[in-house]
């Protein structure tokens, strides 16, 4: 992922409440990938790079000590084009989520905001990505268009051409008794704006075994070899983030899309790995919009 980002197409990140040392070590390790406008209280920046070994010298800081106006600051430096991506620092999701929403920031484009997550398991043969774990509770058939959309174009990015979108479902087949197949079923026959192969509903075994598909004579071009997973709502998308990042032991990043520019959404707990591929999913994110 990192070889996409070249000095030429080199962004600049602006990092909102920056005092984390997880944030900071994946932002010094990210240097020679983007600029960085660090904003936050100062003092706790510098302790906090201090503590984790990180290299921030050069980097602008903009001092401010309140959450809320770290967050506004930051959003303004993306939405004025000062900055290229958002990142999320020690702050809630909800806080830094507001600020991005705020009418007068400039940040909404009209299109759904969607959570994007990127795992590289030493179980599957490629990149898998799955949408939405964060930010849509129960989207309805339009919204889960428009998710993959934006999952589509996000990974087409990453020069992963005419990705293929598995909708997961609990069974493979069609059945008006569960919502969820009848949805699934009308995605895998519409168009989409940046080419891509969709197919559902399909179990998560079919999506990424080719074997079981085979076993279950499940006949489709996506079965075994998904490079996006579509979950229906965001208990089972974040159930299955959790469990590929904690009991798979994936390498994972994420990241918000659907606003003017990429937001870097990361958990306080996330690893400065996790943040560091975050940031690399952020910033091959901009290009081309």
């Amino acid at each position: 992922m990192y070889n996409r980002i070249t000095t030429a197409t080199k962004a600049t990140v602006a990092v909102a409440v920056a005092e984390d040392s997880h944030v900071l070590e994946a932002v010094g390790n990210a240097r020679n990938l983007a600029a960085f406008i660090l904003v936050g209280d100062e003092k706790k920046i510098n302790l906090a790079a201090k503590e984790a070994g990180a290299d921030i010298s050069g980097m602008k800081i903009i001092h401010e000590t309140d959450m809320e106006k770290a967050c506004e600051i930051a959003v303004n430096l993306v939405s004025s084009d000062e900055a290229h991506a958002l990142m999320k620092g020690l702050v809630d999701t909800s806080i830094i989520m507001k600020a991005v929403l705020n009418k007068n920031a400039g940040m909404r484009t009209g299109q759904k905001l969607s959570h994007l997550a990127v795992f590289e398991l030493p179980t599957y043969h490629k990149l898998l990505f799955v949408t939405d774990a964060a930010l849509n509770i129960a989207p309805d058939l339009e919204t889960k268009k428009e998710i993959i959309e934006s999952a589509v174009k996000a990974v087409t990015n990453l020069g992963i051409l005419n990705p293929k979108v598995a909708i997961l479902a609990a069974k493979e087949k069609a059945d008006p008794k569960m919502p969820i197949t009848m949805d699934a079923a009308e995605l895998s026959k519409q168009e989409f704006s940046t080419p891509c192969i969709v197919d559902g509903p399909l179990a998560l075994d079919n999506a990424i075994s080719r074997e079981s598909a085979d076993i279950k004579g499940i006949n489709s071009l996506v079965a075994g070899d998904a490079d996006i997973l579509m979950c229906p709502n965001i208990e089972s998308g974040n159930i299955l983030y959790k469990a590929l990042a904690f009991l798979a032991n994936a390498k994972n990043g994420g990241v918000v899309l659907g606003a003017k520019k990429p937001v870097i959404l990361t958990s306080r707990a996330d690893s400065a790995e996790s943040k560091l591929i975050s940031i690399a999913l952020g910033i091959l994110a901009t290009e081309r919009t």
